[in-house]
């Protein structure tokens, strides 16, 4: 690896570490969810990215890491209906799990919701003019088994946080 590697942008980095390796599958540019999140609130983080700019990344990354990471992935948690639009439309090509009782994501802020059926992922992609195609981890077609398991659940019930108490000490 050069000497100089860690001066460069970091998407150049990662195309450069993915040329060595080969190891990625995908690139999943998180946006940070600022709102609730502990640093931002104490000051020490800067706002998370503008929606515009969540939906550069995932341009960016497109042109940067083509063809050697293949999958750029869009987190519907941190991006919502629109943004994953948006983003298949900039070059995106995976649109992440379907998840259950997603907390993390909420608990900073987000409020996309905690679960996405397949159904309505599918009518997300094909609201953009694209063909949804089902996959495993290793991007490859799914069993039948697990592929039939996928499809006609019913969405959980939403899971609300406890509200936050004051510590009690023992002594």
């Amino acid at each position: 690896m050069s000497k100089h590697l860690s001066r460069w942008p970091a998407l150049l980095r990662l195309r450069h570490l993915q040329k060595e390796s080969g190891g990625f599958t995908e690139f999943v540019p998180l946006p940070f969810v600022h709102m609730e999140a502990p640093l931002y609130l104490k000051g020490k983080a800067r706002r998370g990215p503008t929606f515009r700019e969540a939906v550069l990344i995932h341009a960016v990354a497109r042109i940067v890491l083509h063809p050697l990471i293949p999958n750029i992935q869009i987190s519907w948690v941190k991006m919502g209906p629109d943004g994953v639009k948006a983003c298949l439309d900039a070059g995106a090509n995976d649109l992440g799990g379907t998840l259950m009782n997603e907390s993390i994501t909420r608990s900073a802020g987000t409020v996309h919701g905690q679960e996405m059926l397949p159904e309505r992922m599918e009518e997300l992609i094909s609201e953009t003019g694209r063909q949804s195609r089902q996959r495993n981890t290793l991007y490859q077609d799914p069993d039948s088994l697990q592929q039939s398991k996928s499809y006609g659940n019913l969405q959980l019930v939403a899971i609300e946080p406890l509200p936050q108490r004051s510590s009690l000490n023992v002594f």
